[in-house]
Order: structure tokens, then sequence, then C-alpha cells
């Protein structure tokens, strides 16, 4: 899989991608995450990207020349599956969905900045717009991390322990939450692990969590 990220601050993407998940899949030739720097598009010599929004108001705006050029630089060589843009006001994300990406082989995110983007962007060059909530934080780069992780975790090899993806939460519907799970010491401070799962009986120990999954409920 190839994903290209379009960024005002890409030093944003240069510790979550250098760790863990995706740093391992990226060493393994799994996922190829190509940043690039919203500002080496900018307008004139002072390299602009934004504007204040016709109509009066407060903040600043990403004007869509910018933008345009490095989707067209990007599209002249490949051609992409889906072309994201991370926005509070966009689909909630799920695990279906990062189950659907998974099997995409190239995406490009956007990730806003300031206001937001010029409409017509969102209007003409986006295929996709994306939520990780309903709250907002100053850009999409926070959220293009959790989308890309989501995804990339999926990919075949990324993970060796293929049955351990299945059974994360919401993996196999949306009110699935796994249940509760425990490791030694048995007993710390008086705080004790469950008999049944010591019993070693695989029957009653599948019973238990499936009671335990049915008392779990989102709380929010």
């Amino acid at each position: 899989m190839r994903i290209d990220i379009i960024s005002l601050v890409p030093k944003f993407f240069l510790s979550p991608f250098s760790n863990s998940i995706i740093k391992k899949a990226i060493d393994k030739g799994l996922v190829d995450i190509n940043i690039h720097d919203l500002r080496k598009y900018g307008i004139g010599k002072r390299k602009k990207v934004d504007d204040y929004p016709y109509g009066g108001g407060c903040g600043m705006v990403i004007k869509i020349e910018p933008v345009y050029q490095c989707f067209s630089e990007l599209l002249e060589k490949i051609n992409y599956d889906e072309i994201i843009f991370m926005t509070p006001d966009g689909n909630p994300f799920t695990q279906e969905y990062a189950n659907q990406l998974s099997f995409k082989k190239n995406i490009i995110i956007l990730c806003g900045r300031y206001k937001g983007v010029d409409q017509r962007i969102r209007d003409h060059l986006i295929s996709k717009e994306i939520s990780i909530g309903n709250y907002i934080i100053s850009g999409g780069e926070l959220a293009a991390a959790v989308v890309i992780e989501s995804i990339v975790r999926l990919i075949p090899g990324v993970i060796q322990n293929k049955q351990s993806i299945l059974m994360d939460s919401f993996q196999k519907d949306p009110s699935f939450i796994s249940p509760p799970i425990y490791t030694r010491p048995v007993n710390y401070k008086g705080w004790e692990v469950p008999k049944i799962l010591l019993s070693g009986n695989h029957k009653k120990i599948k019973d238990w969590e499936n009671k335990q999954i049915k008392k779990k409920k989102l709380d929010f």
C-alpha cells in the first residue's frame, strides 16, 4: 500500500511513523508512506498557502491553488483509489471503514489546518471526508495518524497473529467489545484474577467471556 500525506506540518509524522506497528510495516516494505509539505506548492516568493475568508469572519483558509498543484503532481504518476480529507464534519471513522481502506493500493490524505480549506477543494478534489470524532483539534495530522495506524495494522503480514486482529473490539461488528483480559501474577495486592480463567476448561472460559462481552457497553 502507498499512502501520500499532504500537510503544512510534515515533521509531525516523524515520531508516529518511526515507532511500533507502522515502522515495522515500512521496514517490511508492506506500506510506503510519503509526506508532502504543502508549503512547497505555496503561491509567490513567500509560498503563501492561506488567505482570509470571503464574506468576512475570523481565521484563515487554506487556498485551493497549492492543494490542486500538489494533487496534480501526484495524480500524474499514480491512479489513487481514494483522496481523503480529514475534517471534524466528515463521516465518522469506523473499524468497518478501516477494513475497507486496508485493501486499497494507493490513497492520499489531506490534513486540514487553520479555519479549514477552500470548499472547492472538498467539492471537486476529494473522494472521502473522514472524522475521528465530534471535537476540534488544531489540524488533521493527528487524525490522519490515527486512521493510518488503524489501516496499516490490518495489512497482511504487519501483525503475525491474525487471530489477534479478528478478536479486537469492533472487528466482528460495531457493538463487539473485547472481554476483560488478565496476566500474571494471579494475586496482586489482593486483586485476583477470576478463577474461571485458571480452570483450563475452555468451554466455561468461553461462556464467561461471552457474558462479560454482553455486560460491557460504550458509555459516551
